[in-house]
């Protein structure tokens, strides 16, 4: 049941397709449109991050630790690695006491360009350039405030990933026993579920009065104000996620292997879609394709995903020798 959205083109040959599914749902996780096969189990991968945020913020380390509300969307976010995000998390591990080397995440360099050649030519990899930094400080200290071990933080069977499972099955609508896990590039769990209950997880996040439980719909009221009020915590310059964050009515978060989630506020409807191929170049086309065919207010947002997200395809030497162009129609219900 996959279906094509977006091709590229070459020369005005079709020279690439990328298929995959796309789920929208309304209030009560309640099926609104679809591309695709809305139901398709898909790994979450770092669009999870931050419903795996949630724990800790209910169990309370912003105010144990005095953490703020940058720190704070750190632990949301896949990080480019530029100075602004090291600062902060230098400055969780000194509030919090955990030490570098109690991640497992391994050693790397940053994602962004020109901050990767200053540690290459500096003191080369660290643990806290890995994108996934910000996440496992969290998780190490909300076991440190709960006096849990932390050997054994990344394992399924301890308390804190227990929490999270569970978190992630309230907040998807769905059982326990209805999701699966696998083990995530950083060496965390990670969880495949359907479209469909990710797109509802997504709608929560951008509607927390539709959680039921107070202390959890507190926690996203503080996990998504610091994601919006620092949206370059979450990515970087020129991402995507950090884009759509400067919407206030928008959610977001993407995830390895061409996953990616949104949830608007206003209309009350959570999105889910995975490309086949695990590409990643397409989200934004993908996301404005949304926007535009289910009639988006906010022009600015729509404009800017056009402004950097133009589907045009140039050589090495900036020279447009093709284009990329959505391809996907929402049946909407």
């Amino acid at each position: 049941m996959e279906t094509v959205l977006v091709k590229e083109y070459r020369a005005n040959l079709m020279e690439c397709a990328h298929n995959g599914h796309i789920a929208m749902v309304g209030e009560n996780g309640v099926l609104k449109g679809y591309a695709g096969d809305p139901g398709f189990v898909s790994f979450t991968r770092s669009s999870a991050k931050p419903l795996q945020a949630i724990p800790g913020i209910r169990g309370g380390i912003m105010d144990k630790y005095g953490l703020s509300a940058d720190e704070i969307a750190l632990m949301t976010a896949s990080h480019r690695g530029e100075s602004y995000h090291l600062q902060a998390l230098e400055s969780i591990a000194a509030k919090t006491g955990v030490t570098e080397s109690c991640m497992i995440c391994a050693s790397s360099y940053p994602l962004d360009e020109g901050s990767r050649e200053e540690a290459i030519r500096g003191n080369g990899k660290r643990k806290l350039y890995h994108n996934c930094s910000g996440k496992h400080l969290g998780l190490l200290s909300y076991s440190k405030s709960r006096a849990l071990p932390l050997e054994g933080y990344a394992q399924p069977e301890h308390p804190v990933q227990r929490e999270i499972l569970q978190t992630v099955a309230y907040m998807a609508g769905l059982a326990q026993k209805d999701i699966s896990l696998g083990t995530d590039g950083c060496g965390l769990p990670v969880f495949a579920l359907p479209l469909t209950g990710l797109a509802h997880a997504y709608l929560k996040l951008a509607c927390p009065e539709l959680i039921e439980d107070k202390a959890t719909r507190e926690a996203v009221k503080v996990i998504t104000s610091a994601m919006h009020a620092h949206p370059e915590m979450v990515a970087g310059h020129g991402r995507l996620d950090s884009l759509l964050l400067e919407d206030e009515n928008i959610v977001s978060k993407g995830g390895f292997k061409g996953v990616y989630c949104f949830g608007l506020r206003n209309e009350r409807l959570g999105f889910a879609f995975k490309i086949l191929d695990g590409s990643e170049e397409e989200w934004g086309l993908i996301v404005r394709g949304i926007l535009e065919q289910i009639g988006y207010s906010n022009r600015s947002t729509l404009s800017k995903l056009a402004a950097a997200f133009t589907g045009y395809i140039e050589n090495d030497e900036g020279t447009r020798v093709g284009h990329a162009e959505t391809v996907f129609k929402l049946e909407l219900i």
